[in-house]
């Protein structure tokens, strides 16, 4: 079926996200885009797409990378609930708070978009520690969980796409040595300040945080959080279930803030271990999903260690809380397997092939570069992966380039730049569902009130890519 109708690879990802963002009821619509895939797989069958469409959900625990950042996700319930419970996350508000690191919205912000910058090792982990650490702050000076949301995802895929010294950073160059390319290193380099995208992300966030100016509805978001007090809509449905985000220490517990520090600090110091183990020596190689799943277990392990040793909790009342802040999160866990799910049909499907081919008669020296960028875009927005939109669109682009014998860094640029942009406004890309858990956020609210900003972005970025185009082709 798929083979005399191919334009039906593109219906069960865009149905998905339509329905996910209309309905704002991501699981019943990511479910109904998995079915319509593999029916049409199964040659327009319903009931053996159906059938095939729970095994398709099965399937995604035989990848052991799916599986870790599952894992690693709903455990960070566990971590947050425990730290909670410690008060360590009390000590640490009050700390930066009485000490006037921190002294308003503005500074709790770019406290926020620091870290995500800072740690730049994986998407992932960024969402993760920034998210921790900011979201009691917001919470106190009543930034809205959509805020941070978008706080957190815009510092994660963006800044990492800029770093040669990290995952992403190894993947792009092996990808590049793969087409036969010299100097891999250099060209990834020269197309740094190319990548108009993750650029022109970064320096909204930041002049959004500084001038305190908010557009869309991420401006009803704030101004209801500012007057009213409540960081999450009336009817919202965050990532982490509220009862865990609301557990409050344990009485008679002093706020210290390093029983949340610590167990971060381990967090962080494993994450590079990890990736350096996992990597034989080389921290670009490691393995991101390994190195955070290490990271978050050892966390674990470290808080249950100090706060029993400071007879803050017996081991029956860790275990418990352990269990009641994973079990918050298995919510999360049920989304990525259907992220994972679609994602995989949307490869059996070959959705990026097929718009790649259709698309590929577009490709004109002077527009190149923003033909790219679009064409890479909605790779990566249909299958909420920019890595497998890079493994798609790299042998596709690059050699035509080539052929053309036009300047490769401006071509390098519009791929890197394409499939964060895709990526950052897919409801279904894991790094957008960890930005939700990570601040507790209506995973649809996070992607409805950050569309405006990733759309205003990606229409600059196609003006910068037609003017370079036109410049130097």
């Amino acid at each position: 079926m798929i083979e005399s109708y191919p334009w039906l690879s593109v219906i069960p990802p865009l149905l998905a996200i339509i329905l996910a963002i209309r309905t704002r009821h991501v699981y019943p619509s990511l479910f109904v885009g998995i079915a319509i895939g593999t029916t049409v797989l199964a040659g327009g069958h319903p009931l053996k797409g159906i059938a095939d469409a729970i095994e398709a959900c099965v399937l995604v625990f035989k990848d052991p990378g799916n599986t870790r950042v599952i894992a690693f996700s709903v455990l960070v319930g566990s971590l947050i609930a425990l730290l909670q419970r410690s008060g360590g996350i009390e000590g640490f508000t009050t700390l930066v708070t009485e000490k006037g690191i921190i002294r308003g919205k503005r500074s709790v912000e770019l406290t926020a978009f620091i870290i995500g910058v800072v740690i730049f090792i994986e998407s992932s982990i960024t969402c993760l520690v920034s998210g921790t650490i900011a979201r009691p702050l917001t919470d106190k000076y009543r930034i809205s969980r959509e805020k941070l949301a978008y706080i957190c995802d815009s510092t994660s895929a963006p800044i990492c796409a800029l770093i040669p010294l990290n995952a992403w950073g190894a993947y792009v160059i092996n990808l590049l040595t793969k087409e036969g390319l010299s100097n891999t290193t250099g060209l990834f380099l020269s197309s740094i300040f190319l990548n108009f995208y993750a650029l022109t992300a970064l320096m909204l966030l930041f002049l959004v945080i500084v001038l305190q100016f908010d557009f869309g509805s991420m401006r009803k978001a704030e101004h209801r959080a500012r007057l009213t007090g409540k960081v999450l809509r009336e009817g919202a449905q965050p990532a982490i279930a509220e009862e865990i985000t609301h557990i409050t220490p344990k009485s008679g517990t002093p706020p210290r803030a390093f029983n949340m520090l610590v167990p971060i600090g381990v967090m962080i110091i494993i994450i590079f271990a990890g990736l350096y183990i996992t990597g034989n020596g080389n921290l670009t190689s490691g393995s991101g999903s390994t190195s955070v799943l290490w990271a978050v277990c050892a966390a674990i392990f470290s808080a249950a260690v100090l706060y029993k040793s400071q007879n803050l909790m017996s081991l029956d009342e860790i275990v418990a809380l352990f269990l009641k802040g994973a079990g918050g999160l298995i919510g999360l866990g049920v989304l990525m397997m259907m992220a994972f799910a679609i994602g995989a049909i949307c490869r059996e499907l070959q959705t990026g092939v097929y718009v790649a081919e259709v698309t590929k008669g577009l490709l004109r020296p002077h527009v190149f570069p923003a033909v790219i960028f679009i064409i890479t875009s909605f790779i990566a927005f249909s299958t909420g992966t920019s890595f497998g939109t890079w493994g798609i669109m790299f042998p596709i682009a690059i050699p035509i380039a080539s052929a053309m014998g036009v300047y490769l860094p401006p071509i390098i640029g519009a791929l890197l730049s394409g499939g964060v942009f895709g990526d950052h406004c897919s409801p279904i890309s894991d790094t957008t569902i960890v930005s939700s858990m990570a601040s507790a956020s209506d995973h649809i609210d996070h992607v409805r009130t950050q569309l405006p900003y990733a759309l205003l972005a990606g229409t600059v970025s196609i003006v910068l890519f037609l003017i370079i185009g036109l410049v130097i082709y």
